[in-house]
């Protein structure tokens, strides 16, 4: 039998395309319509995934030991940390939340290698901010600042912020201004579809956007103030965002990650906040991961915080350095790690990654993910979206309902954490 589903969303990037078209025969993926370039080669490999089972040390075992055996592992944890989450959905992170909490552990998401430092300036500054629907149909002004959307999103141009056209741009690209703002040395494929490239120093941006902000208030701004940018370009940019209809500036890791981390962030925050003073104008993040914002989301409406929170006195302290999953690794405050996908542990530092390899790992992961370590206990889990229903959250926050496309033998992230967390009731 032959099925073909429409307006499938795919969970490969922070886009969350809802377009797709996935044809599903004798109950395996077949022809996919409209994947990018960054969706095809996961599907390819999902496809050419071979049947896989739960495993203890390598060993394949039946779903029964392998949950007995990370039972153990948590039993006899005194410092466990629950890490990932960003290739889950909403009820694997409510499940991961709840056997965190059971734990008495950490419970971290990869946003505090990614766009931590993000979240921790719009605690503090706030954010300006709106849906991909809104630029699609009103942002005249686009600037990407630290960020390549050409390789990181590759439709998002096509589907959002260059090429759509709308009531209020009927001309589509030819009605927006893009800017890119990078390294002079950047290889960013994203300025090829720009109006204009601004080059701006290492560890200079926090300057660029101080200058920037003085510039609005109508300030004067010298060469000494932005060395190595060009002063003039600055000025033009400055009036542009002033005299544009809606503008919206996505920002990237290039400035999350830049040396001053939030400040730089909190500072680009504020500029955006003083430029509603004259027109519209909006900050989003640029998110990597297909579901980092749902995990953000459930863990916020489950503890009060968005990522780096611990459970360790029986309610949820928050307290990003302290109780990130890399800086706890680094520092060897870690005894036990339910891994809930491993695609970001290339991030992690050497010697985070290196004191994972000293601890007992339970390693929850899709049938076809490349694994970095052997863990103590591996479980294979459903694709939500492609095995099981789910909801996943743009980059911009907005929820989109997951189907089921076809069966699978894997349980999910739900069931898996869920049958952990009750094991851990029933030995209190």
């Amino acid at each position: 039998m032959s099925q073909t589903f429409t307006d499938v969303p795919c969970t490969v990037c922070g886009c969350v395309c809802d377009d797709l078209s996935v044809s599903v025969e004798n109950n395996a993926i077949g022809v996919i319509e409209r994947a990018c370039d960054l969706a095809r080669p996961w599907f390819d490999a999902l496809r050419a995934a071979p049947p896989a089972v739960p495993a203890i040390d390598g060993r394949p075992v039946d779903y029964a030991e392998a949950l007995a055996a990370a039972a153990e592992i948590l039993k006899r944890s005194r410092a466990p940390l629950v890490y990932g989450l960003s290739r889950s959905s909403t009820p694997g992170q409510r499940a991961a939340v709840a056997l965190a909490e059971r734990l008495g552990g950490t419970i971290d998401t990869t946003a505090s290698i990614c766009h931590g430092p993000s979240i921790v300036a719009i605690q503090q500054a706030g954010e300006s901010t709106c849906s991909l629907g809104e630029v699609r149909q009103r942002a005249d002004l686009v600037i990407f600042w630290g960020a390549d959307p050409a390789r990181s999103h590759p439709r998002h141009f096509e589907r959002y912020s260059a090429e759509p056209s709308s009531e209020f741009l009927p001309g589509g690209r030819a009605d927006r201004h893009i800017v890119v703002i990078d390294r002079p040395e950047a290889d960013n494929a994203s300025i090829s579809h720009a109006d204009e490239f601004l080059a701006v120093a290492e560890e200079r941006d926090f300057e660029v956007i101080t200058a920037l902000r003085l510039l609005v208030r109508g300030e004067a701004v010298v060469d000494a103030d932005v060395r190595g940018v060009d002063l003039g370009q600055l000025v033009a940019l400055a009036e542009r965002m002033k005299a544009c209809r809606y503008g919206v500036v996505f920002f990237g890791l290039g400035l999350a990650q830049s040396h001053l981390g939030h400040a730089t962030v909190d500072a680009l925050l504020r500029l955006v906040a003083e430029l509603n003073a004259h027109t519209r104008f909006a900050a989003r993040r640029l998110r990597i991961p297909g579901d980092v914002s749902g995990a953000d989301s459930v863990l916020c409406w489950q503890t009060g915080f968005p990522f780096a929170v611990d459970f360790s006195r029986g309610y949820p302290r928050y307290n990003p350095g302290e109780y990130s999953a890399n800086e706890r690794l680094e520092r060897g405050e870690v005894d036990a790690c339910v891994l809930v996908g491993t695609e970001s542990l290339k991030w992690f530092s050497p010697a985070a990654r290196e004191a994972l390899l000293q601890i007992q790992t339970i390693v929850l992961d899709y049938p076809h993910a490349e694994t970095p370590l052997v863990p103590s206990v591996k479980f294979v889990t459903a694709v939500y979206g492609i095995h099981a229903e789910g909801t996943v959250y743009r980059m911009d926050e907005v929820p989109l309902p997951l189907r089921r496309l076809c069966d699978a033998p894997y349980p999910t992230d739900e069931q898996v954490l869920g049958d952990l967390e009750r094991a851990m009731a029933a030995a209190v």
